[in-house]
């Protein structure tokens, strides 16, 4: 893959292992208050001005929007620039991934990236920015970086030095205290045929409540419970669990209550490559939110940063009048509904462990510099083949300021099949302030919800 440097950054390309601290000193630390924006992305345009300026994101909703509404489009006027197609990929293939340079070749013409103006809306809470600041300065990686200490709330290394720190990023970044929403998920036919699985879906993010201290979350990052409600079939199971913060130590912690059987049973194996329940074999546990877990398999590098185009603002894919319907077609989503914006990313590359067992050999994430959220990525399998290529569309929600997925999907080259979460079928808007107590997640509280 062609990498480019974005000037004015030093990066370190190595990879993890063994005992590594990596706080930064206060006068680098000091740089988020001045050329860096509160998370650690550069605050100025690129050269050419495609990119503007960071001004602070997207603060203040649409005139007329009101709290328990979904979120409209703030660009309601905004048109393509351009389109990237399988005939003039070779104009932009220096700001393309490898990944979509595939499905440009392969899926073309009914694949294709609308390109629109660079907006970057990502904005968070100011207690969260704070955060940002003291986690720069007191962040380290525990031992063989399975794990972080002295942290709290949201990513630990604004200013990073290794892919790893980078992947910590995504995986802490902050989406809220707590958040209740339903979705829907598909794996299509290659004719586009489907069945959806919807889900309810309540997350308590005891890592990024305000006032949490390290040692009051009892090494958690956030506690969820899903409720399958429909196809028949799968309705009334129930899943629970407890994402550790260091896996290694407190490996994460599982329960699955099946409606036929009537009982709730520990699930150890939750984790990794391990088939992604109702996903046809087509995405990992590991590919939930585009990647979660210990990282302990793998060897992480930096590559450095580059300018691509990436999904982002995905308010029409978000849109309350849009259904699963005009979302899935065949082999791919309607790309009429994505859209696509050049942003800086972080390039990470993963690559498996002698001795470690999982069906990607190698992985390469490419991570928002304005939100720590992975925008695409790139899955290879053990002979070194392109195998699935992953999208996140996101947007920034109004009633709590977070930038994170409406949509995510896989798609298998292999097949032509495609894994899609985040389906929408009229359902509420995402509730960020549900009221929930931790004590509602616990094992004996899913097995009392699932007899009701």
């Amino acid at each position: 893959m062609r990498m480019q440097l974005v000037t004015g950054v030093a990066l370190m390309v190595l990879s993890v292992s063994g005992n590594v601290a990596a706080a930064v000193n206060v006068p680098e630390a000091q740089k988020l208050n001045s050329e860096l924006t509160p998370v650690g992305a550069e605050k100025q345009a690129n050269a050419s001005g495609s990119i503007p300026e960071w001004t602070g994101g997207l603060v203040q909703p649409p005139a007329g929007w009101e709290p328990g509404q979904i979120e409209v489009n703030p660009f309601p006027d905004d048109k393509p620039l351009f389109f990237i197609t399988g005939d003039n990929l070779d104009l932009y293939r220096d700001k393309l991934t490898d990944g979509h340079i595939r499905m440009l070749e392969r899926y073309g013409p009914d694949f294709f990236m609308p390109v629109f103006q660079t907006r970057r809306t990502a904005a968070f809470p100011e207690h969260v920015y704070d955060k940002y600041k003291q986690n720069a300065v007191s962040a380290e990686l525990l031992d063989n970086g399975n794990g972080v200490r002295d942290t709290i709330m949201t990513s630990p290394f604004p200013i990073p030095k290794t892919g790893l720190e980078v992947i910590w990023n995504h995986i802490l970044r902050y989406r809220g205290e707590e958040i209740s929403f339903r979705s829907a998920s598909a794996t299509p036919q290659v004719s586009g045929a489907f069945n959806q699985v919807v889900n309810q879906y309540d997350y308590f993010f005891a890592y990024s409540r305000l006032g949490a201290d390290l040692d009051d979350i009892d090494n958690k990052i956030f506690y969820l419970k899903t409720d399958t409600i429909a196809p028949s079939s799968l309705a009334g199971t129930i899943t629970l669990v407890h994402e550790t913060l260091d896996q290694i130590r407190s490996p994460r912690l599982a329960w699955r209550y099946d409606a036929g059987s009537r009982r709730l049973r520990r699930s150890p194996n939750l984790a990794y490559e391990t088939d992604l329940p109702n996903a046809s074999s087509l995405r990992s546990v590991d590919q939930k939110d585009m990647y979660n877990g210990a990282p302990n398999q793998y060897d992480w590098k930096l590559k450095g940063k580059r300018e691509i185009f990436v999904p982002y603002n995905a308010y029409k894919l978000h849109d309350a009048d849009i259904r699963p319907d005009d979302v899935i077609r065949p082999r791919h989503i309607n790309q009429e509904l994505a859209r696509y914006e050049l942003h800086r990313v972080w390039v990470v590359e993963a690559t498996l462990r002698t001795g470690i067992s999982h069906i990607y050999a190698r992985r390469v994430f490419y991570v928002d510099e304005d939100s720590w959220q992975i925008l695409t990525s790139e899955e290879y399998d053990a002979e070194g083949n392109l195998w699935r290529v992953s999208e996140a569309h996101n947007i920034s929600y109004y009633s709590e300021p977070v930038f994170w997925t409406t949509m995510e999907m896989t798609y298998d080259l292999k097949s032509q099949r495609y894994y899609i979460d985040g389906l929408d079928d009229g359902f509420p808007a995402y509730d960020f302030n549900p009221g929930f107590r931790g004590n509602q997640f616990t094992a004996s509280a899913a097995r009392r919800a699932a007899r009701r």
